[in-house]
């Protein structure tokens, strides 16, 4: 993984002791609500609904046991023992004292983390695919290219107070596991028989009150034109993008204003004039972060798969794990380990300092001492042999790290909702608990198949519900909950906004309702045929008609 320079530290460090003295202004008095707020955003801290929640940014998902076993340290000694892992592929800390938060930041340091621009109106965190380096389809690892505009945004003068936030994902594989059609600007690597790898750029998607699927603006750039293209498309966005309204003020709605072709003149004439600037990366830039990626020194381990079929054989719950909780590697002999955070009893995405320590411990003995976070609020141990995948599961199992539901129902995507969030109109955690209540049989999660549920507790849609299979939307009616059921939702490749299933339904009948859905899938499903296959071929109609019919 990327290691800081000097002037990497250096900064990082400034920014702690200029805060720590912002702070400090703050709580004497000395600085407004209203000066302070900017402030604040600027290094991840918001005040939501009870206490401050500090955001830290993992960039690309990427964490060493080192920092894992810090943020373990952080979660005891600032909050109440727990984390949170969101779909930013970030941690966030619900519970710190605002007076504290100087003191989280320098322990950040320490471990060359932070929590810069996880927040306010700049570019955020960079995302990746978690399964990046290990995916047998992958066309090239996707993290320099994460790390070099990480690098490039951080403190960048000019974008420091863009229109509204700015999001960018960065996709390596032949599959989406980046969601990178729904991001300000998305990067997909492919290949071009003429000039070999480089970039489809997607622009103008989001989720929120105007939900955009991205549109394509290049079908291939040439990686040293990465930084300058992005630059680009930010000036234009920086000087065209409204100001007056914030619900308006996204790049998405801009690239609607203007319409695609439009806009892709305008950023195509400012890239003519800084294309070939110092922006321009050359094949020794590249190479010279690549080389801070290497692939590990894996073992020459056998692939033992008689070995595992017999612990599977032998033990029921380790089949289903491996099953659902296991990818295959691109290198013989190891499997990529999806770590769930989604047991029945918690909140979705959320860790407690214990499980953190476990899982550090666990990668330093299984998987090269790092972790990754996940768009859909999960781990993964990259890089697992396959002989040590039965001690890896009772590792996590011991510790409710094991939950085989990857990609089933209950691997849901969920944002704290009402519990937590200052801008939530509905409770999210206390629907999931009701979610998980009802569907506790494994053997019938299983024989569903795939499903994708995602939630949000208000129309700013970070738990994403407008991809999901199921969205489900939390609303306020005259200081009631409601939810919202959205049905089709593609996060990833065939990338598709859910169509709204009909009156929004109360809390107490959410479960009934997914079951009705359920029980029309498995009515009208062909043979090996996804819940969301069934939803595109049939239509929302007969799914309506079940759920609304039942309510009559």
């Amino acid at each position: 993984m990327y290691q800081y320079d000097e002037y990497d530290q250096r900064l990082v460090d400034e920014r702690v002791a200029q805060f720590r003295d912002q702070t400090r202004r703050f709580l004497a008095g000395e600085l407004s609500e209203e000066e302070f707020r900017p402030l604040r955003l600027m290094n991840g801290l918001y005040i939501q609904r009870h206490a401050p929640m500090l955001r830290v940014a993992v960039p690309y998902g990427l964490l060493s046991s080192r920092q894992l076993r810090k943020l373990a340290h952080i979660a005891d000694t600032y909050d109440r023992g727990y984390g949170h892992f969101s779909t930013r592929q970030n941690i966030q800390f619900n519970w710190p004292e605002l007076a504290s938060v100087p003191d989280i930041l320098a322990e950040l340091a320490t471990v060359q983390m932070h929590a810069i621009q996880t927040s306010g109106n700049c570019v955020r965190n960079i995302t990746a695919d978690a399964f990046a380096g290990v995916a047998p389809d992958e066309l090239e690892d996707p993290r320099p290219y994460c790390e070099l505009l990480r690098q490039w945004s951080t403190f960048h003068p000019e974008f420091s107070y863009l229109p509204r936030k700015f999001k960018i994902a960065v996709s390596g594989a032949r599959e989406d596991r980046a969601a990178t059609a729904y991001h300000d600007i998305g990067f997909r690597l492919v290949t071009d028989a003429t000039h070999g790898t480089g970039f489809r750029v997607l622009v103008g998607g989001g989720q929120g009150r105007t939900p955009k699927v991205g549109v394509v603006m290049r079908e291939f750039l040439e990686p040293e034109d990465l930084l300058s293209y992005t630059e680009a498309i930010l000036r234009i966005y920086n000087q065209f993008g409204r100001r007056d309204n914030k619900y308006k003020a996204r790049i998405k709605i801009l690239v609607a204003a203007l319409g695609p072709e439009e806009f892709t003149r305008l950023v195509e004439e400012e890239w003519a004039r800084i294309r070939h600037s110092e922006l321009r990366l050359d094949r020794a830039d590249i190479a010279a972060m690549q080389a801070h990626f290497p692939r590990p020194t894996y073992q020459a381990v056998a692939r033992d798969g008689a070995l595992v079929e017999a612990w599977a054989a032998r033990d029921p719950a380790f089949a289903r794990w491996l099953k659902r909780n296991t990818r295959t590697h691109r290198e013989a002999g190891y499997r990529a380990v999806v770590v769930s955070l989604k047991a029945p009893d918690v909140a979705p995405g959320d860790i407690t300092s214990r499980q953190m320590r476990v899982l550090a411990d666990l990668a330093d003995s299984h998987s090269f001492g790092e972790i990754r976070a996940t768009y859909d609020q999960n781990l993964v141990l990259a890089d697992v042999p396959e002989t040590d995948l039965h001690t890896v599961w009772r590792g996590l199992a011991d510790h409710g790290l094991a939950t085989p539901n990857i990609g089933l129902l209950t691997d849901m995507i969920c944002c704290p909702g009402l519990d937590f969030c200052s801008l939530a109109n509905a409770r999210s955690i206390p629907i999931a608990a009701q979610i998980n209540a009802r569907f506790a049989d494994l053997d019938y999660l299983h024989d569903i198949g795939e499903l994708e549920l995602k939630m949000s507790g208000c129309m700013n849609a970070c738990g994403h519900h407008h991809v999901g299979h199921i969205g489900i939307l939390g609303v306020d009616k005259n200081g009631e909950e409601f939810y919202q059921i959205t049905l089709g939702g593609v996060a990833g490749d065939g990338a598709r906004l859910g169509e709204r299933l009909g009156p929004a339904i109360t809390a107490e009948a959410v479960a009934d309702t997914i079951e009705g859905l359920l029980e029309t899938y498995v009515s009208l499903r062909h043979e090996g045929e996804r819940f969301v296959d069934t939803v595109l071929r049939c239509g929302v109609a007969p799914f309506k008609d079940r759920v609304y019919a039942a309510a009559a």
